[in-house]
């Protein structure tokens, strides 16, 4: 499973197939799959040479993916460098439908169409076999709730749903007040469980999906 895949299975609602977050999904999707690319030494990020700039994801030369799907983010990277925000885009906007359909493939969820007012059509995706979600959620429990170091696929997990303002929706749990929720997950991406260059990888991802997301919140409150 990749983490782009784990990452929608959260974000979909198990009973009605909704999915948290979808107006801005295309961002956390995006991030997800540089994290894929990251984590398998596959790209590289610059750090940030300041608050007002934007990171460059590099593509290791030689280090094309087999899995298709990230075989087409490597591919928009390999020919130059590339700001993040401008990857979140370029590679999450195609990216909903695809991993869907993996999700789908793989026994995870279902397809669900039909028509709504009889004209348009309307695609859910409710669970099928919530297995290996209940794994994932018992990994990301013990290391938010639990306190348990992270490894970096959960670590990077995490880190995705705090950038994307959706951890709230999709994680909860008696144990935790929202806030010491939004704490910990703070304390998880700063810390000192990955290597520098995963580090960098969170950390660029993250700024860049917290500047669109809040340009996408100002936007919408002021037009």
């Amino acid at each position: 499973m990749l983490i782009v895949e784990d990452l929608l299975l959260l974000l979909l609602d198990d009973e009605k197939g909704y999915i948290a977050g979808e107006g801005t999904l295309y961002y956390p999707l995006g991030g997800a799959v540089l994290m894929d690319l990251a984590l398998a030494g596959d790209v590289r990020f610059e750090e940030q040479q300041s608050a007002w700039s934007t990171a460059k994801v590099h593509a290791v030369e030689g280090a094309a993916p087999q899995d298709p799907l990230l075989a087409d983010a490597y591919a928009a990277i390999a020919p130059k460098p590339r700001a993040v925000q401008d990857l979140l885009v370029r590679i999450g906007t195609k990216l909903r439908e695809t991993v869907a359909d993996r999700l789908v493939d793989k026994g995870l969820v279902r397809r669900d169409t039909k028509k709504v007012l009889g004209l348009f059509r309307s695609t859910t995706w409710p669970a099928a076999d919530a297995r290996h979600e209940g794994e994932l959620r018992e990994r990301l429990k013990a290391v938010l709730v639990g306190g348990e170091e992270p490894d970096p696929r959960t670590g990077a997990i995490i880190a995705l749903l705090a950038a994307s303002g959706s951890m709230h929706q999709v994680l909860k749990y008696d144990e935790l007040k929202w806030t010491a929720l939004e704490q910990r997950a703070g304390e998880i991406v700063a810390g000192q469980w990955a290597a520098e260059a995963v580090r960098n990888a969170i950390a660029a991802t993250n700024a860049a999906i917290a500047a669109v997301a809040t340009t996408v919140v100002i936007t919408t409150v002021t037009s």
